[in-house]
């Protein structure tokens, strides 16, 4: 009997969501799985070493190359489940004519209320990458703004709180992600071009794995593609609505199926 397929995801909720599809599919066509999670840079250590045959997923190119980069000999490059983009966002009550771009939160009316603190997650993302290079190149540090490293409930928790109290507040974010299934939140035009552009959320196989891989399963993970906006819909399924990201994943498998899913 074949080993179990070691799926490997990074450890941020949308990653387990997606994640939890692949390992549906896989349990689904009789292949034991077994998962491991992991921040992004240890995530593709434990691929290169050979610690996870399976990882969903790498965003390509801007946020992950890097981390692919030392891997790309041994590793194969399965379908695209979604095409994931960074953004710096506010609430929507926040006016659109005060707040369009992120030039516009030097405006003495905008420093006036917007909080300084631009709170992130943690430090191997894109986003934080990209986020602290916004305060520098922006010019956003000379008026007291600054970017932190945290975890996702810093985060996330962090903007639902601001949100509840009605505050003005930038939270460094991407597209999919839960909070946009909730909140209505305005992405800041940016136009330095920092923020990466729109990658590729790609499914990644090491070649020496592909052989434990049913060949028709193989070709369903090939195919597969969630999109965003599913990817987000599961997110909140799973972070809001308490379902596990397999229930979650197999109660899509199962509309999908039917024609229902979105």
């Amino acid at each position: 009997m074949s080993r179990p397929i070691r799926l490997g995801y990074i450890d941020l909720s949308f990653h387990a969501a997606s994640a939890g599809v692949v390992q549906a599919i896989l349990e689904r066509d009789g292949h034991a799985v077994t998962l491991r999670t992991a921040p992004h840079e240890a995530m593709f250590e434990l691929l290169g070493r050979g610690e996870v045959d399976l990882l969903a997923s790498a965003w390509l190119p801007a946020s992950h190359a890097r981390y692919l980069a030392p891997h790309e000999a041994i590793t194969q490059r399965l379908g695209v489940l979604y095409r994931p983009y960074c953004i710096w966002g506010v609430p929507d009550y926040v006016p659109e004519d005060a707040v369009r771009t992120v030039s516009d939160l030097l405006a003495d009316a905008v420093l006036a209320r917007m909080e300084r603190r631009i709170q992130g997650i943690n430090p191997g993302a894109g986003i934080s990458r990209f986020s602290a290079a916004m305060v520098r190149e922006y010019g956003l540090d000379r008026a007291g703004y600054h970017f932190e490293t945290g975890s996702e409930a810093d985060c996330f928790d962090g903007y639902e709180r601001a949100v509840a109290a009605g505050r003005w507040v930038v939270v460094p974010l991407w597209h999919p992600q839960y909070l946009h299934h909730r909140y209505r939140i305005r992405a800041l035009e940016e136009p330095k071009g920092l923020l990466g552009g729109m990658d590729d959320a790609t499914l990644i196989v090491r070649r020496d794995a592909m052989p434990l891989i049913r060949p028709d399963t193989l070709a369903i993970l090939q195919a597969l593609s969630l999109g965003n906006a599913t990817v987000t819909m599961l997110d909140h399924r799973v972070r809001k609505e308490g379902l596990s990201t397999l229930d979650a994943a197999r109660e899509w498998l199962r509309s999908a199926r039917s024609g229902e899913a979105g």
